[in-house]
Protein backbone atom coordinates (compact mmCIF):
# COMPACT_ATOMS: atom_id res chain seq x y z
CA UNK A 1 0.00 0.00 0.00
CA UNK A 2 1.63 3.37 -0.65
CA UNK A 3 1.81 5.97 1.99
CA UNK A 4 -1.02 8.65 2.48
CA UNK A 5 -1.31 11.73 0.73
CA UNK A 6 -0.60 14.95 3.28
CA UNK A 7 -1.70 18.01 3.16
CA UNK A 8 1.76 20.20 2.23
CA UNK A 9 3.64 22.28 5.01
CA UNK A 10 4.01 25.76 4.43
CA UNK A 11 5.19 28.58 5.61
CA UNK A 12 3.55 31.92 5.07
CA UNK A 13 4.95 32.96 2.72
CA UNK A 14 4.13 30.30 0.20
CA UNK A 15 0.58 30.32 1.69
CA UNK A 16 0.75 34.24 0.50
CA UNK A 17 2.09 33.24 -3.25
CA UNK A 18 -1.46 30.34 -3.60
CA UNK A 19 -3.65 32.67 -1.92
CA UNK A 20 -2.84 35.48 -4.57
CA UNK A 21 -3.42 33.14 -7.40
CA UNK A 22 -6.86 31.98 -5.64
CA UNK A 23 -7.81 35.65 -5.49
CA UNK A 24 -6.63 36.22 -9.14
CA UNK A 25 -7.92 33.14 -10.63
CA UNK A 26 -11.37 33.29 -8.69
CA UNK A 27 -10.75 29.60 -7.22
CA UNK A 28 -9.50 27.63 -4.19
CA UNK A 29 -7.14 25.31 -4.24
CA UNK A 30 -5.30 22.46 -2.04
CA UNK A 31 -1.35 21.66 -1.77
CA UNK A 32 -0.18 18.78 -0.83
CA UNK A 33 3.57 17.02 -0.31
CA UNK A 34 5.37 16.51 -3.75
CA UNK A 35 5.81 12.42 -3.00
CA UNK A 36 2.60 11.72 -5.05
CA UNK A 37 1.71 12.54 -8.33
CA UNK A 38 -1.83 12.21 -10.44
CA UNK A 39 -2.76 9.16 -11.54
CA UNK A 40 -2.83 8.32 -15.46
CA UNK A 41 -6.20 7.01 -15.19
CA UNK A 42 -7.82 4.74 -18.86
CA UNK A 43 -11.50 5.94 -19.69
CA UNK A 44 -12.68 3.09 -18.18
CA UNK A 45 -11.48 3.73 -14.76
CA UNK A 46 -12.32 7.76 -15.12
CA UNK A 47 -16.03 6.42 -15.74
CA UNK A 48 -16.02 4.47 -12.20
CA UNK A 49 -14.09 6.71 -10.30
CA UNK A 50 -16.69 9.09 -11.75
CA UNK A 51 -19.90 7.10 -10.91
CA UNK A 52 -18.74 6.46 -7.09
CA UNK A 53 -18.50 10.60 -6.67
CA UNK A 54 -21.69 11.14 -8.22
CA UNK A 55 -23.13 8.12 -6.01
CA UNK A 56 -21.24 9.74 -2.77
CA UNK A 57 -21.28 13.11 -3.40
CA UNK A 58 -18.08 13.65 -3.10
CA UNK A 59 -14.62 14.91 -5.19
CA UNK A 60 -12.18 12.03 -5.14
CA UNK A 61 -8.20 12.64 -6.21
CA UNK A 62 -6.79 10.02 -7.22
CA UNK A 63 -2.88 9.43 -6.75
CA UNK A 64 -0.35 7.44 -7.40
CA UNK A 65 2.24 6.93 -4.51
Amino acid sequence: MTEHMKIAKLDTDQVSKIQALENELGMHMLAFGDNHAIANLSEDQLNQIQTLEKELGVTLVVYQG
